[in-house]
């Protein structure tokens, strides 16, 4: 048994890896400054920190408290609209500091550290499905901001010896299929909640941006994978840092299109899907389809829930038994 530090443990992704850490008779500590994330995310009987990553005394003390056999860092702002009106925010908080905490490793000899990344480090693709050997041209301070993580990380290894692995997320999507943990943001930006809510009489109809793409139905495509999948990936990532660093794309390897997941909801509901056509929105790529070749070949792993319609389904049910998320907010 392993104990691990989970930073943004009470946000989307991260409350899915403790639930997964748990899962395998691993020991959690969570460090959160709620300010995304919900206390009603938290497992009960998991200790919790509540603290910001600029706080470097903080940091020192939970590494004084606790010995870490890793360190996942899930703790970050990711909204790319946001990022392009606050642009130093953004390189504030995903990269200074990250930075802290990799620094409060170190310090500590705790040498493995797992950064939640991006595909937005890629920035507009030439090829899709896009491999890690792809170009890294990111088009936002978001995509920028982790990038340049990726990029201390792998300085922090000459010097440090600090290993790191960089997972490169393309959509998550869905929810604990035991309904332990789901999606909860305010706002909501991802289509696939902001759909089922649309559904549910929780938003106002989805608005479809953009139906002249050169795609087989003109929408959007995007590669979504379930969250319980990336979340697995954290741990089968671990061995790999034995020797030495590593990058990797995380999805599904196939694309769904914003009507295909549209179709998907009614299916699962039963119900339609409110919406209306728009024009595109500015920088949104056509296609955008992750290739997890050398995940799979390098750590074995696989995505368990591959379909598109179990993915909804999962989100579909969380929210349905959850009207006011987390219970922070009224629901509408």
């Amino acid at each position: 048994m392993a104990r691990y530090l989970v930073s943004g443990g009470a946000g989307y992704v991260g409350s899915h890896v403790v639930l997964t850490l748990l899962d395998a008779g691993h020991e959690v500590v969570v460090l959160d400054d709620l300010s995304t994330g919900h206390a009603g995310a938290l497992q009960e009987g998991v200790p919790f920190v509540k603290a910001s990553l600029a706080d470097r005394a903080a940091l020192d003390e939970v590494f004084a408290n606790w010995r870490f056999d890793a360190v996942f860092h899930l703790a970050a702002l990711s909204l790319v609209g946001d990022s392009m009106k606050e642009p130093l925010r953004y390189c504030r908080e995903n990269l200074s500091n990250s930075i802290n905490l990799a620094e409060a490793a170190v310090k500590a000899g705790c040498m493995k550290y797992v950064l939640s990344s991006t595909a937005a480090v890629f920035g507009v693709p030439r090829e899709v499905p896009i491999t890690e050997a792809a170009p890294t041209t990111p088009v936002n301070p978001y995509g920028l901001s982790k990038l340049m993580m990726e990029q201390a990380l792998a300085w922090a290894e000459s010097a440090h010896g600090l290993r790191s692995a960089c997972l490169r997320y393309f959509n998550a999507a869905g929810a604990d299929p035991k309904g332990r943990a789901g999606e909860d943001h305010e706002p909501e930006t991802h289509l696939i909640p902001r759909a089922i809510l649309a559904t549910l009489g929780r938003l106002p109809p989805l608005h479809v941006f953009g139906t002249d793409y050169e795609t087989p139905d003109g929408t959007a495509i995007r590669d979504y994978v379930h969250v319980m999948d990336l979340a697995a990936a954290h741990v089968a990532v671990l061995p790999r840092l034995d020797g030495g660093s590593v990058r990797y794309n995380l999805g599904n390897g196939r694309g769904s299109s914003v009507r295909e997941v549209m179709a998907a909801v009614e299916r699962v509901s039963g119900r339609k899907v409110p919406h209306e056509d728009g024009p595109r929105r500015a920088g949104d790529p056509p296609v955008l389809v992750a290739s997890s070749a050398r995940m799979m070949a390098e750590t074995g792993w696989r995505p368990r829930y591959p379909e598109l319609d179990r993915i909804v389904q999962t989100a579909w049910e969380w929210h349905v038994k959850h009207p006011a998320g987390y219970g922070v907010r009224q629901a509408a």
